[in-house]
């Protein structure tokens, strides 16, 4: 086996990791077919699959890893570092008061514009306390936007988790301690609506106890603190206590290397083209600058602040708006300057390779687990749709939600997706697939909207995007399949058998147990096996007609068709129910 260990990506595609090896495409193929995986030279495998393939070619690998830190590189030793502005992070339940405590922070009112009352975008503020900046990320609340709460944990120093004083924790409220905790942010507990009748901040701090949170003041490593962004009680003292955590652990960057910074919000602006508000967490970014965000490049535009406040340059911990991007990138990307746009270009080409991994469901494997859900993937009822967002972080969040949607009997499946206006490309990728595009919102115009009615494709715009996925769910659960129920009602043992016509028989005999009735199916049985079921189309009691008979009763029991009972086989009585299964 080869000394040198040759570096493959976590995803490869078949024609890359041959280059790798330096073998002929059709001799990986081969190998790849005699471990049961059929893959073209375009299509990928995952770093497993590559590892056995390369030990079967006589290769020895390493994985080059695709996790991407979301902290910027800083040099603790350089001389220039200079004390910069704490980075927070409002998280918890929807309708906990998240944008109404920024609201009060800010003395803006954002909140009445939010379709469904719910943040829908990421976005950034920074205000100024005493003199003392802060930069606030307004994260979403609803659980459906789980990936970018997620993100929004990760590039925080300090997380304020907002929990009501008369709701106390709830599932999304745990879930953002989970990511604070992951990241390893400071956290600061804001207990809300204390002002509303049966608000009780003792009892939301033992329930917070129960989840993993202690207050300082019960012996905990936590500072609570009572609020009310209704009224501003206790926002004073919250914005000192983010100032004070600030302070003691010195927050610091360099402000004269090249800026390092990460996306928190990317979308399409008519005039604009790709533009991204991205967080600067090490150095100075400047207009001209050439930058590589995630496999996006292109050269600093314009950049601009939460007020449209044109700048020339950014500096930690600011969140700008950029534009000059040649494409959108996606949330939680790492931005880095480059000495030149070539020089960015470059390595964005080197850097796609990274979008397959979150593609993973077009990954061929060598797995027992990958067979069977090939098995599975051929009973299967599929939804295909188009989606469209007005967002990056709206897409994949919607995209997460729909896909966690699917199970053994149903899959939604994503024919074509992205951000921007409904297009004439996303008609034709809808007329072969299901002929549905969702839209969250996107804009559409009247002439793709008239086309898209001329070729049959229905087009659904949401702004609330747990509408879109509560409608989504309905869709799935008309296509689940019908569940055939089966319930034993009763036995009889057969004691005679009489032949009526070539057609009709009756078998007599007694109950054992249960019921027997016109209508019923019956199972005949003998030494235990099944020979054959027929439908039970009378009941006699003597020479009469009986609406049913029971346990201990003898009987006849009349079939239409001829059946091949003896005497001593046993006949088992059930009844049958259709339902459709649960989602």
């Amino acid at each position: 086996m080869s000394e040198a260990k040759i570096q493959v990506p976590e995803i490869v595609a078949v024609g890359e990791f041959a280059n790798l090896l330096g073998v002929p495409v059709a001799q990986v193929i081969t190998e790849l077919m005699k471990n049961g995986v059929l893959a073209t030279i375009n299509e990928s495998i995952d770093f497993d699959t590559a590892e056995i393939i390369a030990e079967f070619l006589g290769f020895e690998i390493e994985k080059i890893s695709s996790e991407k830190s979301v902290k910027a590189d800083i040099d603790v030793t350089s001389k220039n570092l200079e004390i910069r502005p704490p980075v927070v992070a409002v998280l918890g339940h929807v309708d906990h008061g998240k944008t109404s405590l920024l609201d009060k922070i800010r003395e803006t009112d954002v909140a009445g514009g939010e379709s469904g009352g719910i943040t829908q975008h990421i976005g950034a503020y920074q205000v100024e306390v005493n003199g003392r900046k802060i930069t606030f990320l307004d994260t979403p609340g609803h659980e459906a936007f789980e990936k970018m709460r997620e993100h929004g944990a990760r590039v925080t120093d300090i997380a304020i988790i907002i929990v009501a004083a008369d709701d106390g924790p709830k599932p999304q409220t745990i879930e953002a301690i989970k990511h604070v905790k992951k990241a390893g942010s400071m956290m600061i507990v804001a207990v809300n609506k204390t002002d509303k009748p049966g608000a009780d901040p003792t009892r939301t701090r033992q329930q917070m106890m129960e989840v993993g949170v202690s207050p300082q003041e019960w012996g905990g490593d936590t500072e609570f603190i009572d609020i009310s962004s209704k009224t501003g009680e206790g926002i004073d003292k919250l914005l000192e206590t983010i100032i004070a955590l600030a302070d003691v652990t010195e927050l610091k960057a360099d402000p004269q290397v090249p800026a390092q910074g990460v996306v928190i919000e990317s979308r399409l602006e008519a005039g604009k083209g790709a533009v991204a508000t991205i967080l600067i967490q090490n150095g100075t970014l400047k207009v001209g600058d050439a930058i590589l965000v995630g496999d996006a490049y292109g050269t600093v535009r314009s950049m601009e602040n939460e007020h449209k406040q044109k700048l020339k340059e950014a500096l930690p911990s600011m969140a700008v708006r950029v534009s000059g991007l040649k494409s959108v990138p996606e949330i939680a990307e790492m931005m880095q300057v480059f000495d030149s746009e070539k020089d960015a270009r470059t390595e964005s080409q080197k850097t796609k390779r990274y979008s397959t991994v979150r593609k993973l469901g077009e990954v061929k494997k060598i797995d027992a687990a990958s067979l069977a859900e090939d098995i599975q993937k051929s009973q299967r009822s599929e939804l295909s749709l188009v989606v469209k967002a007005d967002v990056v972080g709206s897409l994949e969040a919607i995209k997460e939600s729909l896909a966690k949607l699917s199970n053994s009997y149903v899959t939604v499946k994503f024919s074509a997706e992205g951000v921007g206006p409904i297009s004439e490309s996303d008609l034709n990728m809808a007329e072969v697939s299901d002929k549905i595009i969702i839209g969250f919102k996107s804009k559409l115009s009247p002439q793709i909207k008239q086309a898209a009615q001329t070729r049959g494709i229905k087009i659904i715009n949401y702004d609330v995007i747990y509408e879109l996925i509560s409608d989504v769910k309905k869709v799935l659960a008309e296509m689940m399949p019908v569940e055939r129920i089966e319930t034993t009602v009763g036995h009889l043992k057969i004691l005679a058998i009489f032949k009526i016509s070539p057609k009709k028989s009756v078998v007599g005999g007694k109950m054992e147990e249960g019921e027997a009735k016109k209508g019923v199916w019956a199972r005949l049985k003998r030494d235990g096996e099944v020979i054959e079921e027929s439908e039970v189309i009378g009941v006699q009691k003597g020479m009469n007609e009986a609406p049913s008979v029971v346990a201990g009763e003898e009987c006849g029991i009349g079939f239409g068709e001829k059946i091949k009972a003896e005497v001593g086989d046993v006949l088992e009585f059930f009844t049958i129910t259709e339902k459709k299964k649960e989602l």
